[in-house]
């Protein structure tokens, strides 16, 4: 086994032994702190050009399968862990993990002290890092990872995007709905949790223009989750706000983020980001506390131009198209998880209603849209 190390760009050197591809890799360095769907997440689009540290000891245990894929390919730049393990045990497994990282050609390194990796990030701070053999001078690799670009001003919607509109029709039963979604990195399971509930979507290169999405005979729009910084999409946020009051609009993640750009509000980057299966949200419209999916570095700021909202209720803003009323707070640090603009018949989460991997509290946020879009009651 070839020996290696992962190296963060403020000299945090972190030793290990390559298990995937041998080749180094450079990237933004992250931490997800779910249990299971290391497939998922690895294939996430949302993930693109960042390194993935597991916080879960054993990673690989179950095997991999197609079934488990967010995308049709792997998106991270690296994988970082504990122990890699490259069993087949679940019924569904069609292989193991460690070769299929190796199939794929994903750089990756197991032996790794994750538990000071991840509170080293947490106190400092994501930033950029890389996987490197230990043939690699630490000089070399520093230089490597300073010639990377920062997340901070990213577009990466565009390298993952459709090449062009792609229809799909229902997998389920319900009354028939026609969304055109711009595709800034869909997850498969959004796909499939919108077509099982009886839509037909209508997938959208994320360069289509407010104009060409305006002439579509759609009943909603739909703006979908993806990596990168928000606030380097200014021409998707200028398409966004040019179907504002045209047809209900809901989005989810980074859509979530662009949607409330797009009215006037800004964004900022987190400090290490939300990612994980086991966040705490609350829906101020109902009360009731969900554990969450979440997989992003980037949040919206609250009332006042604040990072964080410090109270339980619907409080609101005043936007370009509006009133906007706060719907869902983060109950670990408070951010904003959700707003609506009712005048303008919009609505959004940050976080993934279709876990992928994660719990199902929150799938009914996709029943509510829906509901909404065909003047029902959720």
């Amino acid at each position: 086994m070839t020996t290696g190390y992962l190296l963060l760009e403020d000299g945090a050197r972190f030793e290990g032994n390559l298990c995937g591809s041998q080749q180094g890799s450079i990237g933004e360095v992250v931490f997800t702190t779910a249990m299971s769907g290391y497939q998922e997440s690895v294939t996430d689009p949302s993930f693109a050009g960042q390194i993935l540290a597991f916080t879960v000891p054993h990673v690989g245990n179950y095997g991999v399968s197609a079934a488990a894929m967010e995308s049709s390919r792997v998106h991270v730049r690296g994988v970082v862990m504990r122990r890699a393990m490259n069993g087949e045990d679940a019924s569904s497994a069609e292989g193991g993990w460690i070769d299929w990282l190796r199939d794929c050609a994903v750089p990756a390194i197991d032996g790794v002290e994750t538990r000071s990796l991840v509170k080293h990030i947490r106190s400092k701070g994501a930033m950029r890092g890389g996987i490197f053999s230990s043939e690699t001078a630490q000089a070399d690799a520093l230089g490597e990872i300073a010639a990377e670009e920062s997340m901070s001003g990213r577009d990466l919607a565009s390298t993952v995007t459709q090449a062009e509109m792609v229809e799909l029709g229902p997998l389920g039963p319900g009354k028939p709905v026609r969304l055109a979604v711009i595709d800034t990195g869909i997850k498969d399971s959004i796909v499939t949790k919108l077509r099982e509930r009886g839509a037909t979507l209508e997938l959208h290169p994320c360069s289509v223009t407010a104009e060409e999405l305006r002439s579509r005979e759609v009943d909603a729009y739909f703006l979908a989750n993806g990596p990168g910084d928000p606030a380097a999409l200014d021409s998707i946020v200028e398409t966004v706000r040019g179907l504002i009051g045209h047809r209900p609009i809901y989005g989810i993640c980074l859509g979530h983020q662009l949607l409330c750009r797009a009215v006037g509000l800004e964004t900022w980057k987190l400090p290490f980001g939300h990612r994980g299966a086991n966040h705490p949200v609350k829906d101020l419209v109902t009360g009731r506390v969900e554990i969450t999916s979440q997989n992003h570095g980037f949040a919206v700021r609250g009332p006042g131009g604040s990072d964080t909202v410090d109270v339980d209720q619907p409080v609101g803003w005043d936007t370009d198209f509006g009133r906007a009323e706060l719907t869902h707070v983060n109950l670990y640090d408070r951010t904003v998880e959700g707003l609506s603009l009712p005048d303008a018949r919009c609505s959004t989460v940050q976080y993934h209603p279709e876990a992928g991997p994660g719990p199902h509290d929150a799938e009914y946020v996709f029943d509510r849209f829906l509901a909404e879009i065909n003047g029902e009651a959720a």
